[in-house]
């Protein structure tokens, strides 16, 4: 019979993982504590948090959210990164983190239900912020258009420019040339 405590713990990391864009499951083995609080700093402005969890209580909430998939990395101690926002952005910060401590180790990730590896959380991690994405996608479809606009407003100023030496033509009384 599980505890009112435990039965609490499974309640917030179920919603943790429900709500989140990217969770990503590391091995904290060796982190100290600063290190930790230092980590969960780096992440706050983010939306992100990283939480230490009880394996079977995370298998659980896994098993709840289906994603019964990550079960078997649930061993060793486990701490569990989430991202409500941006998911680039955490895990530039969880990845470059594991790079230089070289004692953090990302087990596999998350994203948006689905599960994907640690060298496929290396490589979101090295995707340029939602915004650079945004833009380049603004100034791939602006460009053709801006062609198209300047074709279309040659064509009009050319037809402006033979109106109005017509009209100089005939203010001026010459007939015009055949």
């Amino acid at each position: 019979m599980p505890t009112p405590k435990k039965v609490q713990e499974i309640a917030e990391i179920t919603e943790l993982l429900q709500q989140s864009q990217l969770s990503i499951l590391t091995d904290y083995r060796g982190l100290k504590v600063a290190d930790l609080q230092a980590l969960r700093a780096q992440l706050r402005p983010h939306q992100a948090s990283i939480r230490v969890v009880k394996n079977t209580l995370a298998a659980i909430a896994a098993d709840g959210v289906g994603l019964e998939v990550i079960r078997p990395n649930l061993v060793g101690p486990t701490a569990l990164v989430t991202a409500l926002g941006d998911p680039v952005a955490p895990a530039k910060v969880i990845s470059d983190y594991a790079r230089t401590s070289r004692i953090l180790q990302i087990k596999l990730g998350v994203l948006e239900g689905q599960v994907i590896q640690a060298t496929e959380v290396e490589s979101l991690a090295s995707l340029p912020p939602r915004e650079v994405l945004l833009g380049r996608v603004v100034g791939g479809v602006q460009a053709p258009l801006s062609g198209l606009v300047g074709v279309l407003s040659a064509t009009i100023r050319s037809l402006a420019y033979i109106l109005q030496a017509r009209s100089g033509q005939l203010q001026g009384g010459e007939e015009p040339a055949a």
